[in-house]
């Protein structure tokens, strides 16, 4: 399994896209600043993440989130989560 995950600096309030087998082990190396992009930007927070069965699948919806009409999508997904429905 894949993840697309999306990170928010808790200093800088700026977001990080990107894809990972073990969604974990990366949001601790970015808070360790073992990552070269994220590092020296403050403590990072995982704010949002999708899966996928295959590497390829994850990398496509990464690329598509950097783009223009991908950010937009990912700024709906995180500043506006979808509401929970409940039935009752």
């Amino acid at each position: 399994m894949y993840f697309v995950y999306v990170l928010r600096s808790l200093s800088t309030g700026r977001h990080y896209v990107g894809c990972t087998s073990d969604i974990t082990q990366r949001v601790g190396q970015h808070n360790d600043g073992v990552t070269k992009s994220t590092r020296g930007r403050g403590a990072w927070k995982l704010v949002y993440q999708e899966s996928f069965a295959t590497r390829g699948e994850a990398m496509r919806r990464e690329r598509y989130l950097k783009t223009g009409k991908g950010r937009e999508e990912l700024h709906l997904l995180t500043e506006n989560p979808p509401a929970r429905s409940s039935v009752g």
